[in-house]
């Protein structure tokens, strides 16, 4: 399936004839970038703008404390939006960054290491944009955690709000935190919001 995106207004939802393989999936993303593309549980492909200066700034700074922290720490490794995650519902996404404990990645073979991973993350951050809307971001971070992510971090710098997800509870939203720290899988990391904001 030879795909490319050409003058279609972004975002945008295609529906391929056929369900796209992990491997038509990946080269359709590369022929497009650098547009962020992911595969919904309909089989639908979703084809976002790359984000502007200040929310790639955000993410960049997000994900470089992450990785920082995670290789201090020692029990997991950070990822950036260019990794995919193969979820159990079908879905095909790629939160702006995540972690996942080395037990779960130590298992897999070098071939699926190379692929999208068969699993969600253990934590998820999902970062507003001014090209997002919040009610489906708020519906992706639901669907992380029903697909097995144990903590997730919704940013809207526009409010200034974190709303952290875990399983079985509600959404909790911090209104304009100094900074946000890490529970659960993610325990010790902290993030300073003011770079952020």
């Amino acid at each position: 399936m030879n795909w490319a995106i050409q003058d279609v207004a972004l975002p945008a939802r295609l529906r391929p004839p056929a369900r796209m393989t992990d491997e038509e999936l990946m080269a359709f993303s590369e022929a497009n970038r650098p547009c962020k593309v992911e595969r919904l549980a309909s089989g639908e492909i979703l084809v976002m703008t790359p984000g502007g200066y200040r929310n790639n700034r955000r993410e960049a700074y997000v994900v470089h404390e992450l990785f920082a922290w995670a290789e201090r720490d020692g029990r997991g490794e950070a990822f950036s939006s260019n990794a995919g995650f193969n979820l159990p519902d079908g879905s095909t996404l790629s939160p702006d960054a995540g972690w996942v404990a080395l037990d779960r990645l130590r298992v897999l073979s070098e071939s699926q290491q190379e692929r999208y991973l068969p699993f969600a993350p253990d934590f998820v951050v999902e970062i507003l944009s001014r090209s997002d809307s919040l009610a489906e971001l708020d519906a992706k971070m639901e669907q992380w955690i029903a697909n097995g992510a144990k903590l997730g971090w919704r940013i809207d710098p526009f409010a200034r709000t974190v709303a952290v997800y875990a399983p079985g509870k509600a959404p909790m939203i911090l209104e304009q935190p100094e900074s946000v720290a890490g529970t659960g899988p993610i325990v010790g990391f902290r993030l300073q919001m003011k770079r952020v904001w």
